[in-house]
């Protein structure tokens, strides 16, 4: 619901009293007692997510200011009860809301504070997230100063219970908290109270807004390089937390972490919420940043009779991004992945990027990033492209996003059939040998299907590498977009959007069945943005019943991952390969992005090397002996 409208609060000056409180030699000045009966913030907070008060003023609620939030369009103050009650299901603290106005109390002042509470709900009715008990329209009354701010409750490895919410739960803001039970209510149950982490490993790097994820559970699903891997819909990896700081960036600048640092220390301050990640520790107190050191990784080169194809979603690139990105996306390509022979590209834009201007080709993005890959070092390499329908591809609006495919004219051919355009469907053919080959390359697949729609189509070429076909379908499923959060509301979160990716996925894995059916062993590679997790229904539709293999799993479970969204290490770019390849792929994902607070994109990329199938049993089952010794 709508914040209530602010007036001005009378209490935001000293009275009298209060002025000859804070001029008074001794701290922890005593305050007049409150009323026998009155509310005190525990029954204000309830033991629900939703105060009983909720819509009602209440007056003269006694606390200690804990911390000020002095910048933003939502500022205000949190002040906590130092009287706890005995019920861990209630909270002992509020947030007072004062819009852009900065309040003026300060961390110690004893306050009595009259307001009416509003359970305020970030990112709109509708958006799945928890609601915020809060105060608005309030005034308050100063009565001492310099007092002790109540002391934070303490996190370690122990504190969040590991199951994050009722598996049957549906809508649990009127459901009574069980702490002791639920990562959730745990949470709740803490709303605005000061908190406090030791010694904090990161696992969410620093982000353009100033914020950062560490993780009270630093043994739980560590990743190989520091981070907290999601593997599972039933393990949420508890345990995270943001952090963000209410100290003045002119006092401390924040720091840039990358996953795997430290915030050495304590870091303290009142618990928040927030639609952007959920939970978050907003920090008076900040610990010392320690490097790690984490390291970008680099591929191994692939050997002249290897064929390397790699996937890389690019973030948005158009023309109007600086030259800098492309400079870093080049050099990452050259040095960091050695020059692939295929380079499947996702989200690459048209030439006028974001602006709604009818352009749809992408000829300037594409030469832009050769030249810059040419100048770093790396092969002329050429591209294929398809051009969607205007506003018809999904992404950033008008930016008309695709996929593309570099290639090493030096190492591979693109085998041209004419005819694809944005709504023609490739078809698999044979040729006069009776070998699996398209109606069109590049092409699209079945774009005109509702599978796709305001969605990116897979785009499907043919390569030659030394006389041998291969099959490359590079993909961008269906975003995230729209699912309920995994610290919202209702539990479990729904997933709506897989509905649209499982379609999708049933429409790639009917085209990979028709190669399959036309040539048992083509070499055959589904690559890109799928949008899902390894264990998921999506990936489970392509690699299902003598389907698609992916290698991933063939990893170990700390190292799935090539994406980083709110402090978990998880995967959401695949390489699948045909079923006859799963012997022949050496398969890496790269980090050099996800776990950097200096990304030029928030995907790792992933190379496969391996040895294209020849057709012939004989001369297979040799060089599967020769790839296996040079392994």
């Amino acid at each position: 619901m709508a914040l209530s409208r602010l007036r001005p609060a009378r209490g935001a000056a000293l009275t009298a009293l209060a002025v000859c409180a804070a001029l008074a030699p001794a701290a922890n000045a005593s305050a007049e007692p409150v009323q026998s009966g009155a509310p005190r913030i525990h029954d204000v907070q309830g033991t629900t997510r939703t105060s009983p008060y909720a819509g009602e003023t209440v007056a003269d609620l006694p606390g200690v200011v804990t911390a000020v939030n002095a910048f933003g369009s939502a500022r205000g103050f949190w002040f906590q009860d130092p009287e706890p009650d005995r019920d861990p299901r209630t909270s002992e603290a509020l947030f007072v809301f004062t819009g852009s106005r900065t309040p003026d109390v300060r961390p110690g002042d004893d306050v009595r504070v009259t307001g009416t509470v509003s359970e305020y709900r970030p990112g709109g009715s509708d958006s799945g997230n928890q609601t915020i008990t809060q105060l608005a329209d309030a005034e308050w009354t100063v009565r001492s100063s310099g007092n002790e701010v109540p002391a934070a409750v303490e996190l370690d490895e122990r504190s969040v219970p590991r199951t994050l919410a009722p598996g049957r739960g549906g809508d649990l803001s009127d459901r009574t908290l069980a702490p002791k039970r639920y990562a959730l209510d745990f949470w709740a149950a803490h709303e605005h109270m000061v908190l406090a982490v030791h010694d904090a490993r990161v696992v969410g790097a620093t982000d353009d807004y100033n914020a950062l994820w560490v993780t009270t559970e630093p043994r739980r699903n560590a990743a190989e390089r520091g981070g907290t891997v999601y593997g599972s819909y039933r393990d949420a990896n508890t345990g995270r937390l943001k952090v963000e700081s209410l100290i003045p960036f002119s006092e401390r600048p924040f720091p840039e972490a990358d996953v795997g640092d430290e915030l050495a220390g304590r870091t303290e301050g009142p618990l928040y919420y927030s639609q952007y990640g959920g939970y978050l520790l907003k920090a008076t107190e900040l610990g010392r940043h320690v490097d790690n050191g984490l390291r970008r990784e680099t591929t191994a080169e692939q050997r002249d009779w290897e064929l390397s194809v790699a996937t890389y979603n690019v973030e948005n690139l158009s023309p109007r991004n600086g030259q800098a990105k492309f400079d870093r996306l080049a050099a990452g390509i050259v040095d960091d992945l050695r020059s692939p022979d295929i380079v499947s590209l996702e989200e690459i834009q048209d030439s006028s990027g974001p602006a709604d201007d009818g352009t749809t080709a992408a000829d300037e993005t594409l030469d832009r990033l050769v030249a810059a890959i040419k100048d770093a070092g790396g092969p002329a390499y050429q591209w294929r492209e398809i051009a969607p329908q205007d506003k018809a591809d999904g992404g950033q609006p008008g930016g008309n996003i695709r996929n593309a495919f570099l290639f090493d004219p030096e190492r591979t051919t693109f085998v041209d059939a004419p005819g694809g355009d944005a709504t023609t469907p490739v078809a698999v053919t044979e040729d006069a040998d009776g070998r699996a080959a398209l109606s069109v390359s590049p092409g699209r697949i079945e774009p005109r299907d509702e599978a796709w729609t305001d969605s990116r189509k897979p785009l499907v070429g043919q390569f030659e590498f030394e006389g041998r076909d291969v099959f490359v379908v590079t993909n961008h499923f269906n975003s995230k977009g729209g699912d309920e959060p995994l610290h919202g509301v209702n539990q479990p979160p729904r997933r709506s959007s897989e509905e649209q990716r499982h379609a999708q996925a049933e429409l790639v894995r009917a085209f990979t069945d028709e190669l399959t059916a036309v040539d048992r062993d083509a070499n055959v590679l589904v690559v890109g943005d799928l949008n899902d997790f390894w264990f998921s229904e999506t990936l489970e539709t392509l690699t299902g019943r003598r389907g698609l293999h992916n290698p991933m799993t063939e990893l170990p479970r700390d190292e799935r991952y090539g994406y980083v969204y709110d402090g978990n290490a998880q995967s959401l770019d695949h390489m699948l390969v045909g079923r006859a390849l799963a012997d022949r792929v050496d398969y890496d994902i790269v980090h050099v992005n996800a776990e950097f607070h200096d990304q030029v994109s928030d995907h790792d990329p992933q190379v496969v090397r391996f040895r294209p199938l020849s057709g012939d049993n004989r001369t297979d089952r040799q060089e599967d002996r020769r790839y296996h010794r040079g392994r």
